[in-house]
């Protein structure tokens, strides 16, 4: 099990997971490129550190990668002498791109260390003071591993994320899960800042703006967050974005010709395609929904078999052992 964690960046994500990994007992060590965060972070349990060196002279367990992307070939290069003298910590990170994170690190001469981590929480805020452990209040993160994964390195994220986080995780690899960010996340920020740009060069955007209630909020919120981050994280995963949408395009451009037409059949079948997750929605809000079993792990073909208990619609809430987690089922599409 995990007793030390060290976390590189106290922005958001990072500065949340920290928060949180302390109020639960974990130790917590972290660096952050300014220490303007670190006055309050002691007094909340973290013990900061001046440099990486230091953090990793505490001995993690597991070095969480907090940092933005852009400054995590850098951040690797001064990580790998460091690792070299402490072989039994497991590297991870957060990034909402999976690929181009085990990129970077194959290119580091990382790669054995390493178990791609990305937890599906956050807001439209940033930064340190919007830090706050609640933010992984039900989270599930996905973990994503390749075929060179060592299980014991997964064991010790998965471990860290379940038991210390106390939150849920589903096992994938990293096309499975950039293709499946760019469609709950990454097309949807471009489509709300869409949404934004229109009202803005739209002539009566006051009295849009001012008709506004609970369907723009809901379909802006993600849009009010910072325009560079946002930026990045789609830019990242530019190949995906761009085929959801081109997609998404099409689907609009169809609709626009339906309405034209005033074809009521076409446009009857528009709102009804998406009742499968309208079903799916209406069995989760129900209480008694969720199951749980236990699932064996084997050693050979674990990969592919956490992959297919994802596609099942399964989760990972614990471990019973080494091999033997604790699953929950949830209903699925």
């Amino acid at each position: 099990m995990v007793d030390t964690v060290g976390i590189v960046g106290l922005g958001l994500i990072g500065g949340s997971l920290a928060r949180r990994l302390a109020q639960r007992g974990i130790k917590v060590v972290a660096w952050n490129h300014r220490p303007h965060p670190y006055a309050q972070a002691e007094a909340d349990g973290i013990y900061c550190k001046s440099t990486i060196a230091e953090l990793m002279s505490a001995d993690p367990d597991v070095v969480v990668l907090c940092n933005p992307l852009k400054a995590m070939p850098a951040i690797l290069a001064e990580l790998k002498p460091l690792l070299a003298k402490s072989p039994r910590t497991t590297l991870t990170d957060v990034g909402s791109v999976k690929g181009m994170v085990r990129d970077q690190v194959k290119a580091a001469g990382l790669g054995e260390c390493y178990v791609g981590a990305h937890p599906m929480a956050g807001n439209e805020l940033s930064g340190w003071r919007a830090a706050d452990p609640h933010l992984y209040d039900d989270a599930l993160w996905a973990v994503t591993v390749d075929e060179d994964t060592a299980y014991n390195r997964f064991f010790s994220v998965a471990s860290m994320i379940t038991h210390d986080v106390g939150n849920r995780i589903i096992v994938l690899d990293d096309e499975t899960h950039d293709k499946g960010a760019a469609m709950i996340s990454h097309m949807p920020h471009v489509v709300s800042t869409a949404l934004i740009n229109e009202l803005t060069a739209n002539p009566d955007r006051n009295v849009a703006a001012a008709l506004s209630a609970g369907c723009w909020r809901d379909m802006t919120r993600v849009a009010l967050t910072d325009p560079d981050r946002t930026r990045a994280m789609v830019e990242e995963d530019a190949l995906n974005v761009e085929v959801l949408l081109r997609r998404m395009a099409s689907r609009l451009t169809a609709m626009a010709d339906q309405l034209h037409n005033a074809d009521a059949s076409a446009i009857g079948r528009f709102f009804a395609e998406g009742d499968p997750f309208r079903r799916y929605k209406a069995e989760m809000s129900s209480t008694d929904a969720f199951t749980r079993q236990e699932l064996e792990i084997p050693e050979q073909g674990w990969q592919q078999t956490l992959l297919f208990s994802a596609r099942r619609g399964e989760a990972i809430t614990g471990f019973v052992n080494l091999r033997q987690a604790i699953i929950e089922l949830r209903p699925a599409i």
